[in-house]
């Protein structure tokens, strides 16, 4: 386009206009003036929860004064002495296409807010997973290609946590508002997307879901350091650790000398026309491990802390699954350790249960007692259990079935979370009766009888005491599982499904599945990870 010249000695008033502004910047900054500033987590395309007072954080100038306003409402505060400020705004119901804006010595306008349902998702890779796949090695989940195709609603929207590991909380975090427009939806947390659209679709609000993952992960990583330090069960976690971080130059030093007598042994090979012998690994340094006990809580949850939302979602175990009896007392600590954190609140915690899997290609039997150790924690308050025992892949530790998986959290979610009479649980036993030739089973949650999905009913051992276990026939009745006994035995026990990759088919008329379980509390040994191994 064409513009005309100014005239000699006179500025346009765009170009005055700029000057303006350089100059009011400049005279903020040599007043020792900072600009406002939100938490990344109060973007573009933010969503709020609904029905909730609405919290605005952020930092600015120490004993700077702060107005925020959003759809007609209005609050101001004054920085603290450290610059940071925080007010809450009274809770508004579902609406969009809001600006909240913020204003002091500058003013920042965050542009396409939504009020609706938020869900903090988390957990390790089974909760990471996007939709299109994290990375080539595990591909995209089955059917992404239709719903990336078919399934954008940018009422749906995602804040993805970068990776962080911290020594003590951080109040700052990384990342950005997504919504599931065609081009980006991809990038959506698989589980998150699938139970996201069906609470959309259920509640038709705006869904927001804030994703913070890690895969590879233990529990014992989003679990805050007071907490660990409060169970003397978990003390050791803290302990172990402290240990490989005292250890670790020692360690490194060892290393460096190992290096330096492969380098010669590594040119000598090559000379020869050898094979070149692989290098020695190098330690990881405790301290930005993954794994290092709340190092996550500490850089992906406690970032979080301010937040209002509905509830969490979980998918996580699978790491741990080396130390399942640990688990029983570790994951509800986790789980109580989050509502703390948000001032005590039983807030709505759903999990999945992991799915069947061969580590190593073989059974070990370590992911039954995990499964039990999970369901431990439906004791805790407003918590529910998401069973995958017919959707896993017992070589595919990412089992590309997501869609189930977030169905049914989001089941669980209406039921739970907003009341709704919604069937979320599949048959959970509650009692066994041993008869002559007989063994009778009662389960709850039967949801109008109990159904052997594509054949007979299976997965059912029995034993006694001498607790060697044997395959029975079993039979359902009503909300009643029967098993047929040979002449002469006696049963002391009795187990389903107990197996890392089970063959098991119990369901109930709503079509979910039964947990496995086991009516024994005799010892399994889980292997104890020694402190030097306790390591991504």
């Amino acid at each position: 386009m064409f513009k005309p010249a100014a005239k000699p000695g006179f500025l346009p008033f765009r170009s005055f206009q700029h000057v303006a502004i350089s100059t009011i910047a400049a005279l903020a900054t040599a007043a020792g003036w900072a600009d406002i500033s939100l938490s990344p987590l109060l973007g573009d395309h933010l969503v709020l929860q609904r029905g909730r007072p609405i919290p605005v954080w952020g930092s600015a100038d120490p004993g700077e004064r702060v107005e925020v306003a959003l759809a007609g409402l209005q609050a101001t505060t004054v920085t603290d002495a450290a610059g940071r400020w925080r007010v809450e705004l009274p809770a508004l119901e579902a609406r969009d296409s809001l600006d909240l804006v913020v204003t002091g010595h500058n003013t920042v306008t965050v542009h396409d807010v939504a009020i609706g349902e938020v869900w903090i998702c988390s957990g390790q890779s089974n909760m990471e997973m996007a939709l299109e796949g994290t990375d080539k090695a595990w591909g995209g989940v089955q059917g992404f290609e239709k719903v990336i195709a078919t399934g954008a609603n940018p009422a749906i929207r995602q804040f993805r946590l970068a990776r962080t590991v911290a020594p003590r909380p951080l109040t700052d975090m990384k990342g950005e508002w997504v919504p599931a427009t065609r081009d980006r939806i991809g990038t959506f947390s698989a589980v998150a997307y699938f139970f996201a659209r069906r609470l959309q679709h259920r509640l038709g609000v705006p869904v927001g879901l804030i994703v913070t993952s890690w895969g590879g992960t233990p529990a014992e990583a989003w679990t805050s350091a007071p907490s660990l330090a409060a169970e003397p069960a978990l003390r050791p976690l803290l302990e172990n650790w402290d240990r490989l971080t005292a250890s670790y130059p020692t360690r490194l030093e060892i290393f460096r000398k190992d290096l330096s007598a492969w380098e010669p042994a590594a040119a000598a090979a090559e000379g020869q026309g050898r094979p070149v012998p692989p290098p020695p690994a190098p330690p990881v340094d405790p301290r930005s491990d993954a794994w290092r006990p709340s190092g996550l809580f500490n850089g992906m949850i406690a970032p979080l802390l301010p937040m209002t939302f509905a509830g969490v979602i979980w998918y996580q175990g699978e790491s741990n699954s080396s130390r399942a009896h640990e688990y029983r007392t570790l994951f509800p600590a986790m789980i109580r350790d989050w509502r703390k954190a948000w001032g005590g609140e039983d807030f709505p915690f759903l999990f999945v249960q992991i799915a069947p899997f061969l580590p190593g290609g073989k059974e070990i039997g370590r992911w039954a007692e995990l499964r039990e150790s999970q369901a431990v924690a439906l004791a805790e308050p407003r918590t529910a259990m998401v069973v995958t025992l017919d959707i896993g892949n017992p070589f595919d530790v990412h089992p590309r079935n997501k869609e189930d998986v977030g169905l049914r959290l989001a089941r669980a979610a209406e039921a739970v979370a907003y009341g709704k009479s919604t069937a979320y649980s599949g048959p959970i036993f509650h009692t066994m009766k041993v008869e002559p030739m007989r063994v009778r089973l009662l389960f709850t949650s039967a949801q109008g009888g109990l159904v052997a999905k594509g054949g007979p009913l299976r997965g059912f051992e029995v034993a006694g005491s001498d607790q060697q276990f044997g395959k029975v026939p079993a039979r359902i009745r009503g909300s009643e599982v029967l098993l047929d006994l040979p002449a002469g035995v006696k049963v002391e026990a009795v187990r389903y499904g107990w197996a890392d990759a089970p063959v098991c088919n119990l369901f109930n008329r709503a079509g979910l599945p039964a947990s496995s379980f086991r009516t024994d509390a005799w010892p399994i040994a889980s292997p104890v990870l020694k402190p030097e191994a306790v390591t991504q």
